[in-house]
C-alpha cells in the first residue's frame, strides 16, 4: 500500500494556497474534504473582532489602506500554515489600551484553539501572537465645551 489506512490528512497547494485535504473515511476511496488556509484564516479573524481586550488585526500599510477605503479584510495580520495533521497559526493584533496584554492573548488563543478545531476537525499546534500596538481611545470633550462650541457656531450663524 502506498498510503497508510491512518493517514486522514494531506497537504495540497492550489494556486497558491495551502489546503488541508481531510480523509474522514479511509474506507471511501476518493473521498475527501478540502479546507484552504484562507478559511482557517476567517475563523481566526472573526474569532479575534469577539475577544474583550484586542481592538483589531495589523496587516501593514496595505490593510490600513483597504480598511480606508472601507473594505474589511478578516484575513488582515494572519498566516496559517498548514503542516500534515496539524495546524500553525501567526497573527498581528493591536491590544485595547487599559488590558491587561496577557489575559487578552490567553483568551484569544483559548478561543482561536476552541474554534478552529471545532469547526474544522484539524488540530491547533501553535498559535503566535505579536502585539504591534495599543489602541488608545481619543478622549472624549467634557459636556460643558462642547455646549460652548455649538453656542460659537449659532452665534455665527
Amino acid at each position: 500500500m502506498a498510503k497508510q489506512d491512518n493517514d486522514k490528512l494531506e497537504k495540497e497547494k492550489t494556486f497558491g494556497i495551502e489546503e488541508a485535504v481531510l480523509k474522514p473515511d479511509p474506507k471511501k476511496e476518493g473521498d475527501s474534504i478540502k479546507i484552504s488556509s484562507e478559511v482557517i484564516a476567517i475563523i481566526t479573524g472573526i474569532v479575534s473582532s469577539e475577544v474583550p481586550g484586542i481592538a483589531g488585526m495589523s496587516g501593514g500599510i496595505v490593510g490600513g489602506i483597504a480598511e480606508k477605503l472601507g473594505r474589511r479584510d478578516l484575513t488582515k495580520g494572519i498566516k496559517v500554515i498548514i503542516e500534515e495533521e496539524t495546524v500553525i497559526i501567526d497573527m498581528n493584533v493591536i491590544a485595547e489600551y487599559g488590558s491587561s496584554i496577557v489575559e487578552s492573548t490567553d483568551k484569544l488563543k483559548k478561543s482561536i484553539r476552541d474554534n478552529v478545531e471545532k469547526t474544522t476537525g484539524l488540530k491547533v499546534k501553535a498559535i503566535n501572537i505579536n502585539v504591534l500596538g495599543i489602541n488608545v481611545p481619543e478622549e472624549e470633550e467634557p459636556e460643558e465645551e462642547k455646549e460652548a462650541e455649538d453656542d460659537n457656531i449659532e452665534k455665527k450663524e
